[in-house]
């Protein structure tokens, strides 16, 4: 598989799940093991391009896949404009949820393009829980980011 631009050989157990892969054999922490059940989100990661919750998908799902983490998103120093809006808009609290939330809304503006509305803003984030917001910021956030990611980025 290929993780943020890297290509990358893990031998697992067949029952070894992606969020597993990612964090205990390549070291990339940022995305997070909330519940394991695919409720809460904190464990989305984009799959050739779609979220997908990691937690409930075998790593041999993705073999082959171009896989993008929370940590694959920034253009070094520069901030992904969705993880800007989070922190410009007071979109994140402990944190916790925040990588998911983002991968999550990546892929919403992604889907829906920049013209979005907040009720399916939080219709889309259902799947990601967030315990000390109360969305209000987050739901800003993504459309603030969905305005920015529609403008070319400085680097284009």
């Amino acid at each position: 598989m290929t993780v943020n631009g890297r290509a990358v050989s893990v031998d697992v157990e067949d029952r070894t799940l992606l969020v597993n892969v990612l964090r205990d054999h390549l070291g990339l922490t940022g995305t997070h093991v909330g519940c394991d059940t695919s409720q809460c989100g904190a464990c989305v990661v984009h799959i050739d391009g779609r979220a997908v919750k990691s937690c409930t998908t075998l790593a041999g799902q993705a073999d082959g896949a171009t896989i993008v983490t929370i940590e694959g998103i920034a253009r070094g120093d520069e901030l992904h404009p969705m993880q800007a809006a989070f922190r410009d808009n007071h979109g994140l609290q402990c944190g916790y949820c925040t990588p998911g939330m983002i991968m999550s809304a990546i892929d919403i503006v992604n889907r829906y393009g920049a013209d979005l509305d907040e009720q399916t803003v939080r219709q889309e984030l259902e799947g990601n829980i967030c315990r000390c917001t109360g969305y209000h910021n987050i739901v800003k956030s993504v459309m603030d980011a969905a305005a920015r990611m529609k403008m070319p980025l400085a680097a284009e």
